[in-house]
């Protein structure tokens, strides 16, 4: 028989766990409600603590039409566009649902709203710098 190892043991714990039925664990701010996990997000643009945040699906401008992108996606294969103050936020989608940004990468939030929210909280008032691209 092989040596019970502590990979083995957590493997085995995680196994048992899922046939079990134990839900799984959920990083912190991000919960089912508020994720659409297969449609469209909805735009939004507000003023947020002095700064104007933004979101719209991406190739899509302000007034709601295309903006000549093709279709270009943002915010790494999202295919969501956040700005803050005119100048475009990097958001990713994680796999649970969760968003993060270039600015908040460690604090998962619910929506790109809250990840725009969030990135305006930590720059306390500093301007975001445009993010080079590959």
């Amino acid at each position: 028989m092989p040596e019970l190892t502590r990979r083995r043991a957590l493997t085995a714990a995680a196994a048992l766990a899922a046939a079990a039925g134990v839900p799984a664990l959920v990083a912190p701010g991000a919960s089912a409600a508020g994720h659409s996990h297969g449609g469209s997000l909805e735009p939004f643009d507000e003023v947020y603590k002095g700064r104007r945040i933004q979101g719209r699906p991406a190739g899509m401008d302000d007034t709601g039409g295309m903006n000549g992108m093709g279709g270009h996606h943002h915010g790494h294969g999202t295919g969501y566009a956040v700005f803050v103050d005119a100048v475009e936020l990097h958001v990713m989608r994680n796999a649970d649902g969760s968003w993060i940004s270039v600015v908040s990468h460690y604090d998962p939030v619910a929506t790109p709203r809250a990840a725009a929210r969030a990135a305006v909280d930590e720059l306390q008032g500093a301007a975001l710098l445009p993010f080079p691209a590959n």
